[in-house]
């Protein structure tokens, strides 16, 4: 029988993705010890594309904190949207609103950038981990697993912090009477390809028509991003490049615009769901990011939220490792849970407006019709768009 290797460290980080990795970057910025534990492969993550629109305020943590400025270097900066409807296409000037923009940077480089920074580091991050256990949360936390190589471990710590994803192990340890769950499923997908065609258009459009959303965004200069309203049903191996750009056509070119088209070498259908964990504390355990909290993509929010919910929690602890006060670990769930409910507002209203729901009547669609109207010809609708879109600024 092989023997259990003991560890200790301050906080023990459930979760190797983006958000587990920022929070032991920013930890080893004050000198606070981590350890994070992941199950799969540092390629394994690094080859799940995701998409990523990041708000100024994820861009200036990237840069600031000394993770990596290719952000800046690499990604591309975008000043405004586009909201098109009937056929007609309407800015959403995010400089002109709010003085602020976003980059599109794909979430996978962010994990690059981080997961990089941690190795020159010498970060103590652990992939390829199986059997994660987490016990006495509340108290005394031990974190237990089998490390890439088949060693038994035992890990201890201070504190124990549930980055670990949508299906989170973490988050079931809050005890079911001391918790509260939220959860919406939405009746419709995106169905998503990786196009190779040059770009169609310089910024983001968001397309609605009474056959459905539609999103043309970017990639590289090569290849492009695009998404649509689909059943959650579809099958991607069901649709041949025709019928995917026959979709496309119908919800965006008109009047002039006309996407540029090419071979669809990626497919997917991505059902979409928000969901809320309350608290986002247990005793010595916290949770952040995709284990806490999910939100549809359309506000483009998920990355962002995790991030924030990160940094606001390595503010705290920072504060009880040097000043020795608890007041920022006790106001933690309450301050992140603020910002998680503005942006399930803003995302769920964004779907709302951009998507035909199932069944909908002509009044739905009139009515829909009218709020997009009101959104593009107020200067107060376009500014809360922009100030949503881009991030709220942090009062905590």
């Amino acid at each position: 029988m092989s023997q259990t290797e003991t560890v200790r460290t301050q906080v023990a980080i459930v979760g190797g993705g983006p958000a587990g990795l920022m929070l032991s970057h920013l930890l080893a910025t004050c000198g606070i010890d981590s350890v994070v534990l992941e199950s799969r492969s540092r390629q394994a993550i690094h080859e799940t594309v995701r998409a990523g629109i990041l708000e100024h305020g994820t861009v200036n943590l990237l840069v600031d904190s000394g993770v990596s400025d290719r952000v800046l270097r690499e990604g591309d900066r975008h000043d405004g949207i586009e909201l098109r409807f009937d056929g007609e296409s309407h800015r959403i000037d995010f400089q002109e609103l709010g003085g602020e923009s976003v980059w599109l940077y794909p979430q996978t480089e962010v994990f690059a950038d981080l997961a990089a920074r941690r190795e020159a580091d010498g970060g103590d991050v652990r992939y390829g981990v199986s059997g994660v256990a987490v016990h006495d949360a509340a108290s005394d936390p031990r974190v237990t697993f089998t490390d890439a190589e088949g060693r038994d471990v035992e890990l201890r710590a201070d504190f124990v912090v549930g980055a670990d994803g949508s299906r989170s192990h973490c988050r079931g340890l809050i005890p079911e009477d001391r918790r509260r769950r939220y959860f919406k499923e939405y009746p419709f997908a995106w169905f998503g390809i990786l196009a190779e065609a040059p770009r169609s258009a310089d910024e983001l459009i968001y397309a609605n028509s009474p056959q459905g959303f539609a999103l043309i965004s970017q990639r590289t200069e090569t290849m492009q991003r695009m998404y649509f309203q689909c059943d959650p049903g579809e099958s991607a191996a069901d649709w041949d490049d025709e019928r995917i750009w026959a979709t496309l056509r119908e919800r965006v070119n008109g009047n002039g615009f006309e996407l540029v088209e090419g071979p669809a070498l990626e497919k997917v259908v991505l059902p979409f769901r928000s969901f809320v964990q309350a608290p986002l504390r247990h005793g010595k355990l916290f949770l952040a990011g995709d284990a806490a909290h999910t939100v549809p993509p359309t506000g483009a929010k998920g990355l962002n939220l995790a991030l924030h919910d990160v940094r606001m929690l390595f503010e705290a602890l920072d504060s009880f490792y040097t000043g020795g006060s608890e007041d920022l670990l006790d106001g933690y769930s309450e301050r992140a849970l603020g910002r998680v409910w503005k942006a399930q507002h803003f995302s769920s209203w964004m779907t709302s407006l951009l998507h035909a729901a199932p069944g909908e009547s002509d009044f739905d669609r009139a009515r829909r019709r009218g709020e997009l109207d009101s959104v593009v010809s107020s200067a107060h609708g376009r500014a809360y768009l922009a100030e949503s879109y881009t991030g709220w600024p942090d009062h905590g």
